[in-house]
């Protein structure tokens, strides 16, 4: 495969003479911990990425989305994330069994810059965080802490060159299959497409909390 490149960067003093090094103010903005700045964001945040490694070696990025501030602070080096209702694959959950590492890309839409945090996490049950965390009464079943060892904001370019939040700016979707169309295609399923998006809609009818 590389004969189909021109270069293979495999070191990182190639790397390094390519980019350049990174300034003072990018280096010095990593913390170890979740301080105001941090918490605010946070609390301000509906949406976040958990990525976790698989017994496999491979990565997994599973996206969570709840009501502003879902991620509870519970001091300045533990997260707890509540876990909702899903399809029972918990691919998060199985990685992290095998390695508890893992990391969390906050975004707050409009927002331009986002924030990453990392660390070791486990999967607990404690009632009253669970009860502090239900959603329409509904208590999560797991909650996944995070042992916080590193934090930081992210720039805002990605979001601007995507014009993520610029509705003018967005691609036309027209020609993207569904979800359901996706899934009967993947999984080979006997299904129908319209079989299959009834499964969807009614699942998100009754099954969100």
């Amino acid at each position: 495969m590389s004969s189909e490149f021109d270069e293979t960067i495999t070191t990182r003093d190639r790397l390094r003479e390519i980019i350049g090094e990174p300034s003072h103010r990018v280096l010095n903005k990593v913390i170890d911990h979740i301080d105001g700045i941090c918490t605010k964001y946070i609390a301000s945040s509906p949406y976040i990425v958990v990525a976790t490694r698989g017994v496999d070696g491979l990565l997994d990025l599973s996206p969570r989305g709840d009501p502003a501030g879902f991620v509870h602070v519970l001091d300045a080096k533990t997260l707890i994330i509540p876990d909702r209702l899903g399809n029972k694959r918990i691919d998060s959950f199985e990685n992290l069994l095998a390695n508890p590492e893992v990391a969390l890309l906050f975004i707050i839409p409009g927002h331009t810059f986002t924030l990453r945090v990392s660390g070791r996490g486990r999967i607990v049950r404690h009632a009253p965080l669970q009860e502090r965390l239900s959603v329409n009464g509904r208590p999560p079943g797991l909650l996944l802490a995070i042992s916080v060892e590193e934090a930081f904001l992210h720039c805002a370019k990605s979001i601007a060159r995507a014009n993520l939040w610029r509705p003018e700016k967005w691609p036309d979707t027209s020609e993207v299959p569904s979800l359901a169309e996706g899934m009967v295609a993947h999984g080979k399923l006997s299904e129908s497409v319209d079989g299959m998006q009834s499964i969807i809609d009614d699942d998100y009818e009754t099954r969100m909390y």
